[in-house]
């Protein structure tokens, strides 16, 4: 403080000293000068040079506004109607901690006094059957249950479970009795200790009924989300509710009012489902009055009396009013029409069923001359859907998604692709799952929720694989009609390849049974005939020759499946073929020990032995045994080792182990495996698609195209397409190009074809045909396209370019000529960069389309244009070489005119002089003598005679030696030519080389 005091006394006196000196001066100023303490002495300016990395960095980064990353404490857990089937397929939902530290610390807080608040939406077809059904719970890293825990139980009141912070488990029941075909939302607060559960039903005519239930457990609840998974529905623990989830909204640190309401397509299902309910009431009553004796007369008169004279009696039903009467009155005449079939009970049970196969064959027939689809049949549709065929459902929301025949409403194609979902069916489970996995029409794109809807559908073709004897499951075909190759490879059960390998199999052919035992199952285009495929397998194993044929029918011998059971046969061939190395058997021994004799030692060893050798089957066996902690000498459950071999069974095509695989993948709970749910997606996409209903569609609609049906083809294949299948899509595009634009009914801004192939390139493994032709609709413009899109276009060329396509490289490469570059994202797929010029970047384009397996003409000609043009530039730069050719083609020029008129001069004199010397050389004498010896002519005119003759021979004589000297001349324009030819090849073949 003394070095302070002392410098304010000088500033003091200085200006004491200032101000009486400019006393006496004629201008006088002040100012205050500022002194800084000796602490803080002023710094020098940084004259030293950024280096070249700084100046580049923030160069770089002067123009960027950095911003904290929007982070927000409410999650939407579902935004999108979900259909639960009441079975062990649920949504999965995990969370991680708030990058916000605030957010964070508010979370980590509320562990042991929690705050939180979950709000759902809930709509049920039908109660619990069993005594608890899943709503939403927690499952932690360790397999057991957190909180919340939130169930619906027989009774319909809600369960809420939870775990204490003293680690006990408590639980407590709320009287709701949930109504159905009704939706509810259920919101669930979670405050330190109390649990306050609010009910909120809304009823038909719109008004909210709220009742509250809240419990207190006197003791703080443990919760913490981030660990484990959450689930909506069921899982493998529990099953789920029956009916559809809505909205749910998820506040991680709690909410005091809650903000969920209720999305148009929930609001639209509800209605669908009172619709179908008024429907099928409407339904059992009149074919109660079509089938029974109770005709009841009423007052009023029936429109459509004169219709029931057919019957032999004139009725009129009771209470139908007018509009009812309107509004059915196309099933009404149908049921009509098909009025001796009505007594029977299982036409009557199937009546769904009768009237989706009577729309398809009416709407295919009249596709084929009118662009539209009536009212009639979507009414007819509609009711088949009501009555339980789902398939009706997924036809008519792909009428309404497709636009085809004019029936476009797209929220109406999401309800019905939902209600047929509840309803189980698996083509509408596919549909939803590749929908929400690509996120198209409406559909919002959720993974997890795609991964639902395919693990129920894979769990159905896995039951499905073991009836596969059943006529209406066929193996699915990958048969695409616009590649010729493809169907010519179809074996025709009428044609003459299918008599000749049937003649070769009755001689003994073991190939040509086994290829013909196959095509009788329904393989190869052809027509499943269970019967005759029996005896050919039976023939062949019975031979003890073919190991997997044996193994084959064994396993019909012991399941008792087309033929009579024989256990004993059936495990002699068994043990037969595994001692000829087949590992099928050796695996179907693993599960005989097993299954039968209860012996999992030897089962274990037999599966092991077959996993070795490659057998799917054996590797998910084995993982079975791991999971379940029954494998000998391990007797602990060892999921990571039991989803390595289901990951592994899976790449194999195995449809089990994929579901399986697809559940750790999408929980990622195990130690080192990570969520990835995309992958999920994948692996139960491809094993659904091995569903045999679903092959049966694609086969009625390839025999529809065989037989040259198009249009039942066009609506078989559009049915298929829609749950994401790339053939189906391909074939559906392909015969949307084939039908004239009046047929198709599309508008103008939406094409059929256009739709299914964009739809094909979306898959994960889509087939290069799609890609080029949607490739070429991008590039070049096509209905559907607003603008074209080059760099899509080349996207989708490189695409089917590494998918083994040579039209992709060389349509790449004509790109890149009309003056378009390679982005830089895909020029290291291609193996070109940017230094390449145009030219390089053709040549390499070209020399990958000249290796690949197809036709190479197209690119070999196009390579030797690029070749023969880059040696005229290469030659018009060297003036040597420009010598060279300009010498070559002087020589040519002359070769070629000095021939000409060595031709002409060859051809006019010699023809005459050789004329008049073949005349005297028959007469033995020359002109001259011949002419005396006539006598007919005087003296003089003899001696002009041979005058004139002798001065035709000199003048032949002068064009013989001019023709000599042009011949002359002509050879050696023709060697200067040539030595030019051979110099000029030798230097452009060195600078290629």
């Amino acid at each position: 403080m003394t070095h302070i005091l002392v410098l304010k006394l000088f500033k003091y006196a200085f200006a004491a000293v200032a101000l009486s000196l400019g006393s006496s001066s004629l201008e006088r100023t002040s100012r205050e000068l500022p002194v800084l303490p000796p602490s803080d002495p002023p710094t020098m300016p940084n004259t030293r040079t950024p280096s070249w990395g700084a100046e580049l960095l923030w160069r770089l980064e002067r123009a960027r506004h950095y911003q904290c990353p929007h982070e927000s404490a409410t999650v939407d857990m579902l935004k999108f109607p979900l259909a639960s089937t009441g079975e062990n397929f649920g949504v999965v939902r995990t969370f991680v901690p708030f990058s916000n530290r605030e957010l964070e610390r508010e979370r980590v807080r509320a562990v042991e006094r929690p705050r939180a608040t979950v709000s759902v939406w809930v709509y049920l077809l039908r109660g619990c059957l069993l005594k608890l059904c899943g709503i939403i719970h927690h499952v932690d890293s360790n397999n057991t249950y957190q909180s919340p825990l939130i169930q619906l139980s027989n009774t319909g009141n809600i369960v809420v479970q939870v775990r204490l912070a003293r680690g006990e488990d408590k639980a407590f029941s709320s009287h709701t009795a949930l109504p159905l075909r009704t939706w509810t939302r259920l919101d669930f607060h979670i405050q330190d200790s109390k649990v306050t559960v609010e009910v909120t039903a809304v009823s038909t005519a719109g008004e909210l009924k709220s009742h509250t239930h809240v419990y207190d457990f006197n003791s703080s609840i443990h919760y913490n989300d981030t660990s484990g998974y959450f689930v909506i529905g069921g899982s493998m623990y529990i099953p789920g509710i029956t009916g559809y989830f809505g909205p749910i909204k998820y506040y991680r640190i709690g909410i005091d009012k809650v903000v969920n309401p209720l999305c148009q397509t929930s609001l639209a299902l509800d209605r669908a489902h009172r619709k179908c309910e008024d429907t099928r009431g409407f339904t059992t009553a009149l074919l109660h009055h079509l089938t029974g004796d109770m005709f009841m007369t009423a007052s009023c008169p029936f429109y459509f009396v004169g219709l029931w004279n057919q019957f032999g009696r004139k009725v009129c039903l009771q209470s139908w009013e007018w509009e009812t009467q309107k509004q059915h009155r196309d099933f009404m005449r149908f049921l009509i029409s098909h009025h001796n079939n009505l007594l029977t009970g299982s036409w009557t049970r199937s009546l769904g069923r009768k009237l989706f196969e009577h729309v398809v064959s009416q709407l295919s027939a009249r596709w084929r001359s009118h662009p539209d689809t009536p009212s009639s049949l979507l009414t007819l549709l509609q009711v088949s859907s009501c009555s339980g065929h789902h398939q009706a459902s997924l036809l008519l929301a792909a009428l309404h998604l497709s636009g085809l025949g004019g029936a476009g409403h797209p929220l109406q194609a999401q309800v019905l692709g939902l209600i047929g979902a509840s309803g189980d069916e698996r083509l509408c489970l596919m549909h939803l799952g590749y929908k929400h996995s690509q996120g198209l029409d409406g559909f919002p794109r959720d993974l997890g929720v795609a991964c639902s809807y395919y693990s129920n559908a894979g769990a159905q073709t896995v039951l499905d694989q073991g009836r596969a004897l059943d006529t209406e499951q066929y193996i699915t075909e990958h048969v695409h009609l616009s590649v010729q190759e493809e169907i010519d490879r179809l074996t025709h059960q009428s044609g003459d390849p299918f008599q000749f390998l049937q003649f070769q199999a009755e001689r003994g052919d073991v190939e040509s049974q086994k290829f013909l035992a196959k095509i009788l199952f329904g393989r190869n285009g052809a027509t499943k005939d269970v019967a005759r495929a029996m005896h050919w397998y039976r023939r062949i194993a019975l031979e003890m020759k073919d190991p997997s044929s044996m193994y084959d029918y064994s396993v019909l011998l012991l399941k008792g499946q087309g033929v009579i059971r024989n256990k004993t046969l059936g495990l002699q061939l068994m043990e037969k073929a595994a001692a000829m190395g087949s590992a099928e058997a050796l695996n179907g021994l693993g599960w005989y020990h097993g299954a039968v004799l209860k012996n999992h030692s030897s089962a274990s060893r037999y599966f092991q032995q077959a996993a070795h050798s490659g057998s799917a089957n054996a590797m998910h066996n084995l993982g079975i045994y791991h999971l379940s902690g029954q494998l000998p000498g391990s007797p602990q459950r060892n999921q990571t080792a039991a989803f390595l071999l289901f990951l592994n069974a899976s790449a194999f095509g195995h449809v089990e182990a994929a579901v399986q695989a697809a559940w750790y993948l999408s929980t990622g709970h195990l130690p080192g495996v990570s969520r990835d749910e995309e992958r999920a997606v994948i692996m139960l996409k491809r094993g659904c698609e091995q569903n045999g209903f679903l092959g049966y569609v694609v086969q009625a609609a390839l025999q529809a195209y065989l037989q040259g049906s198009m249009a039942e083809a066009l609506v078989k294949y559009v049915l298929a397409a829609e749950t994401g299948l790339g053939v189906a899509q391909n074939n559906a595009a392909y015969l949307c190009e084939l039908y004239p634009p009046s047929v198709q009914g599309l508008g103008d801004n939406y094409d059929c074809q256009w739709r299914y192939h964009n739809y094909s390139t979306l898959n994960h493994n889509p087939h290069p045909s799609g890609l080029l032709k949607m490739g070429d609709l991008v590039y070049h413009g096509g209905p559907g396209v607003v603008s074209p899109d080059v760099v899509q276009a080349i996207s989708l060329y490189t695409r089917a370019g590494l998918a083994g396509s040579s039209q992709g490289f060389y349509n790449l490469a004509v790109v890149v000529l009309e003056g378009h570059a390679v982005p830089a994202q895909l020029q290291r797929q291609l193996n070109v960069s940017q230094q390449d010029d145009q030219e390089a970047v053709v040549v390499k384009l070209l020399l990958r389309c000249v290796q690949e397996e197809e036709e190479v003409l197209p690119c070999s000609l196009l390579l030797l244009a690029l070749q023969m043009g880059r040696a005229w530039r290469s030659l018009t730069q060297d003036p040597i070489q420009l010598s060279l050719a300009y010498a070559s083609g002087v020589s040519a020029i002359i070769a070629l005119i000095g021939g000409l008129m060595q031709t002409v001069v060859d051809r006019l004199p010699s023809n005459q002089n050789t004329s008049d010397l073949t005349m005297a050389e028959r007469a033995g004498t020359t002109p001259v003598s011949q002419t005396a010896a006539n006598g007919n002519g005087t003296q003089d005119d003899t001696v002009r005679r041979e005058v004139g003759s002798s001065g035709r021979f000199r003048r032949a004589g002068i064009l013989r030696r001019r023709g000599r000297r042009f011949q002359q001349t002509i050879d050696w324009a023709v060697s200067m030519s040539g030595v030019c030819l051979i110099t000029l090849a030798t230097l452009l073949l060195y600078q290629h080389l």
